[in-house]
């Protein structure tokens, strides 16, 4: 289960950002191709509504947002400040990060609730009784959207579900960190799925200030300009052949 719950954002992010990426090009593709006059299909094209396209795009876009914050949480991307935190020493630096990890979760644990108790009073109390065959009684129906016509608690369900996963990975994070001492760090200048590239060459543009390889040996103040040896009065390079006065 926690398996399976380790990879939630990301399954959920790929699919909603795939999904998104292929309504978005039929929705231009259609918007295009149905201004060419083309008989029978301009028609066909014509009669397709694709007004809808643009509404459920926001929406995932949304539920994008929400479990992408969950994702940022527990591998580390979120950009925080921490150069008081740096300064302190070891012993105080715990429980300050510790605090702060455990304050993000009291925070997202209460936005969950205040969202939760949103979405069940604009619409899910009534989905629920009437699913369940209940008489809903005087409960309201609640709104729908504009476009595809879905109620809206569907819609804002991201922010309980999204809020409540953040709160999770908090506790998650601050119970790794008090065990291990360790927080989740993610490499911002690294991307997945390329390898380390291998070191420049000496005659790439930009890495012409380096010392060749040949001169790794001496001393820096045996060094001339632009990496190369010195030469001595005598015309010979600064390299001592062991002939000099001791």
């Amino acid at each position: 289960m926690m398996r399976m719950l380790d990879h939630l954002e990301e399954w959920l992010i790929t699919f909603l950002m795939g999904a998104a990426t292929l309504i978005i090009f039929a929705a231009v593709l259609h918007r295009y191709a149905s201004g060419y006059p083309i008989p029978v299909v301009q028609d066909w094209l014509i009669g397709l509504n694709f007004g809808w396209a643009q509404e459920l795009c926001i929406i995932m876009f949304v539920w994008m947002a929400k479990f992408g914050a969950a994702y940022g949480v527990r591998t580390g991307i979120h950009v925080g400040v921490d150069v008081v935190i740096n300064r302190l020493s070891e012993a105080r630096r715990k429980p300050v990060i510790a605090f702060g990890l455990l304050a993000g979760a009291f925070f997202t644990g209460v936005v969950a609730i205040l969202g939760g108790t949103f979405v069940w009073e604009n619409g899910a109390h009534y989905a629920i009784f009437h699913a369940l065959g209940l008489d809903p009684g005087d409960i309201p129906e609640g709104p729908t959207t504009p476009d595809l016509e879905w109620p809206t608690w569907i819609v804002y369900s991201a922010i309980p579900l999204g809020s409540g996963l953040m709160c999770f990975r908090f506790l998650q994070v601050a119970w790794s960190f008090w065990q291990t001492g360790e927080l989740p760090h993610h490499d911002h200048g690294h991307v997945d799925g390329l390898d380390d590239e291998p070191e420049p060459a000496l005659n790439t543009p930009g890495q012409e200030d380096r010392i060749y390889r040949m001169d790794d040996e001496l001393h820096p103040h045996e060094l001339g300009g632009e990496g190369r040896p010195r030469e001595s009065k005598d015309g010979k390079d600064g390299k001592d052949d062991g002939s000099s006065a001791r």
